[in-house]
């Protein structure tokens, strides 16, 4: 009997562990409340020039490398360093330094994302060098972190490690087309240390990583891109 009532418990908590994860509200950001050319209110950017736009009517988070130089590094990126790091921040600092080249924002509301999707609107307006629209995500405290990534330019779909200060790709899936200023859906569906990714609903990329996945989440690009972001949403333990 006794055995029995264990084996009732287990499964009662079980269940109650699914029940929670099935409805657990997504984080969803759209920028419709934001104010034209200030910072976005639910992201730190470190890398690049991030700032609200406006695409036609709609509000949107913008990363602008129109005017872009090697070595940009956001305002204020030590106090934004600390206040996502604490006392790490100096750590986090010195592999970003090597990052430069590669804009990146990343989101305030969680602390450490290991299961469930991140999925993110973008339109790629222009670029000469590249027109990069990625969805960070194992956001380490030391700088490393993982990228997926869609370019017009390119018409690919690429799966990027940076660690260490050095970028290497993971997995590589061509004839992923993207045109440019049209509006595509990148998404990531993340489990333990499997990685799906999507574009405008399609699953193109399947990948073991080397270890779990955990870490924060934001926005990416690179280089001279100009690309606009719209309806970020976050839905953990999916």
């Amino acid at each position: 009997m006794k055995i029995y009532h264990v084996i009732i418990v287990m499964w009662l908590l079980a269940t109650s562990v699914n029940v929670l994860a099935q409805n657990t509200p997504p984080l969803m950001t759209n920028f419709s409340t934001e104010t034209v050319n200030a910072p976005a209110k639910d992201f730190s950017s470190f890398v690049g020039q991030w700032h609200i736009d406006k695409d036609a009517n709609n509000l949107v988070y913008a990363v602008d490398g129109r005017q872009w130089e090697s070595g940009v590094l956001s305002e204020g990126i030590v106090g934004k360093a600390k206040g996502l790091y604490g006392a790490r921040y100096a750590e986090f600092l010195d592999n970003l330094e090597a990052y430069k080249y590669f804009p990146l924002a990343i989101f305030k509301g969680i602390k450490a994302f290991s299961n469930g999707t991140i999925s993110v609107k973008f339109k790629s307006i222009s670029g000469r060098i590249d027109q990069a629209a990625g969805i960070a995500f194992n956001i380490k405290p030391n700088g490393d972190y993982l990228v997926l990534r869609a370019n017009p330019l390119e018409n690919n779909l690429v799966l990027f490690k940076m660690q260490r200060g050095r970028r290497s790709s993971v997995q590589w899936i061509r004839n992923v087309n993207t045109p440019s200023r049209t509006w595509h859906t990148l998404k990531v569906v993340i489990k333990g240390n499997s990685i799906k990714g999507y574009v405008d609903n399609k699953r193109y990329l399947t990948h073991t990583y080397n270890e779990m996945i955990s870490g924060k989440v934001g926005l990416w690009s690179k280089a001279d891109s100009y690309v606009f972001f719209d309806d970020v949403t976050i839905k953990p333990n999916e």
